[in-house]
C-alpha cells in the first residue's frame, strides 16, 4: 500500500505536495491530517501541518471486479453463440422442408426434344401430310408436348387414338435412345387428348349410373392404362360403386361394379 506523510505551513499544502509525490490525484488518495498547522504568537513558534496520503486500492478492486465480470461475459456470449446454432440449424431444417414441398423443377433435355420433332417430321414427310407442330414444355413435370395441326389430322388419331398412341411410343423411344436424361413426350392432335378424357369421364359418369340403377357390373371395352387410370379417376370418390382393371394386354379393360 503506497502513502507517503508530508509536512507544510497549511494541511492544503501538505496535501498537494503529497499528491505531486505520489503522482495521483485526490480522487484516487485517501487524506489523513495528523497535525493541524499552527500559527504561534507574532510568527514565533508556529507548527506546521502534517498529512498522510494514501493511495487507494484501485488495483485490487480492479482485479476482484474483472475476473467475475470477463466470466459472465465469456458465458453469455457462449449462450449466444449456441442460440445462433440453434437457429441455424432451425433455419436450414425450415428451408429443406420448403424446399420438398416446393414443386421440383425439371430441365429438359433439348437434345432429345430435337431428336423427337426430327422423327416425326420424318413420319410426316414419308405419309405425305403438312403437319404444323407446337412445342409446349412443362418444366413441373418435366413433359414435353407436341400439339399437331392441319388437314386431314384423323389419319394420325386412329381407332379410340391408337395409332397416336402408338405414334407417341416410337417417338420416345427415339428421344430417349442413348440419353442419359429421360424426357417423357406427349403428341396431341388438334386437342384429341382433352376432348377424349371429356369422353371417358362422360362415359365413367353414365355407367356408373347403370350400375346402380341394375345391380350388375358392367365391363367396358379395353384400354390402355393412361385411359383405364382416366375411368378409376372419375368414379374413385363415388360411394356406391367402385372399378377394377380385369384381364391381360392388350385386352386388360375397367369393370364398374356396386361397392359390396
Amino acid at each position: 500500500m503506497a502513502f507517503v506523510e508530508m509536512t507544510a505551513k497549511t494541511v492544503d499544502e501538505a496535501i498537494a505536495k503529497a499528491l505531486k509525490e505520489l503522482n495521483v490525484t485526490a480522487d484516487e488518495a485517501v487524506v489523513e491530517v495528523l497535525e493541524e498547522g499552527k500559527k504561534g504568537f507574532l510568527g514565533m513558534f508556529s507548527k506546521d501541518a502534517k498529512v498522510r496520503v494514501t493511495v487507494k486500492e484501485v488495483a485490487v478492486v480492479e482485479e476482484v471486479v474483472e475476473e467475475p465480470v470477463v466470466e459472465v461475459a465469456e458465458a453469455v456470449v457462449e449462450k449466444v453463440e449456441e442460440k445462433v446454432e440453434v437457429v441455424k440449424e432451425a433455419k436450414e431444417a425450415a428451408e429443406k422442408v420448403f424446399e420438398a414441398r416446393e414443386p421440383k423443377k425439371f430441365v429438359v433435355n433439348d437434345e432429345a426434344v430435337a431428336k423427337a420433332r426430327e422423327f416425326l417430321q420424318k413420319v410426316f414427310n414419308a405419309m405425305k401430310i403438312e403437319v404444323v407442330m407446337e412445342k409446349f414444355v412443362n418444366k413441373n413435370d418435366g413433359t414435353v408436348t407436341f400439339k399437331l395441326h392441319g388437314a386431314d389430322m384423323g389419319i394420325l388419331i386412329g381407332k379410340h387414338g391408337q395409332t397416336l398412341d402408338s405414334l407417341q411410343y416410337l417417338t420416345n423411344l427415339v428421344a430417349n435412345k442413348n440419353s442419359a436424361e429421360r424426357v417423357r413426350v406427349i403428341i396431341d392432335v388438334e386437342d384429341y387428348r382433352d376432348r377424349r378424357i371429356e369422353t371417358l369421364n362422360r362415359l365413367a359418369y353414365r355407367l356408373a349410373d347403370k350400375v346402380k340403377r341394375s345391380g350388375e357390373r358392367v365391363a367396358l371395352e379395353p384400354m390402355n392404362p393412361h385411359e383405364r387410370k382416366i375411368i378409376h379417376m372419375a368414379l374413385q370418390n363415388d360411394r356406391r360403386v367402385t372399378t377394377l382393371s380385369e384381364g391381360d394386354e392388350p385386352y386388360r379393360h375397367v369393370v364398374i361394379e356396386l361397392k359390396k
